[in-house]
């Protein structure tokens, strides 16, 4: 089975470039940024409530706890919010929400529903198409999320616990190996 791709940070901007200019851009680069900083999969994304992402007080919560309808193992998860990615939850709320009712779906496709895990996957597919990112798909985000953690040598044990994964083989499966990694490996020497 053929992998997603995993995005340099030049195709990941031409990404953030392409959706800001299009329409649903505040929703659509939030979309592509929690795919991208916390390695949630594509039906996890669809799936979230505004309650998941906020707190009573409309604040960003620092984690997301997934319920296991949520996940693919159908096992709860704790998914963390780093500060980048607190940031953009923080303004697409802002944006988007007068009324913080926490069952409220986060994400809503044009026609006002939520999303679920195909049309999800589907905008995910038609942004990377029309950059002409060839072998990206719904999950270029989380394997792009968990390559970049493993450059800055953090565990595969951590990485499996961030992704959700019960094997540390099938996390080490989502790390992808470039020529940069391999030139600063060679430096260590």
């Amino acid at each position: 089975m053929k992998r997603a791709k995993t995005l340099q940070a030049d195709e990941l901007k031409l990404v953030l470039a392409y959706v800001a200019s299009r329409p649903h851009a505040l929703r659509n680069r939030t979309i592509v940024q929690i795919s991208f900083l916390s390695g949630m999969r594509a039906h996890e994304i669809a799936s979230l409530r505004l309650g998941d992402v906020i707190d009573d007080a409309g604040r960003v919560r620092d984690e997301i706890i997934l319920s296991p309808e949520q996940t693919k193992g159908r096992r709860p998860r704790r998914v963390f919010i780093n500060a980048r990615l607190r940031k953009e939850l923080t303004a697409y709320v802002k944006d988007q929400f007068a009324n913080i009712d926490p069952v409220l779906p986060l994400f809503c496709s044009q026609k006002r529903r939520a999303f679920n895990a195909n049309t999800m996957c589907q905008l995910f597919l038609g942004i990377y198409k029309y950059c002409g990112i060839k072998g990206a798909s719904s999950h270029s985000g989380r394997r792009t999320f968990i390559t970049n953690l493993a450059s800055k040598s953090v565990s595969v044990r951590v990485l499996a616990e961030l992704a959700g994964h019960s094997s540390i083989t099938t996390t080490q499966r989502y790390i992808d190996v470039n020529d940069q990694q391999l030139r600063n490996a060679v430096e260590l020497a």
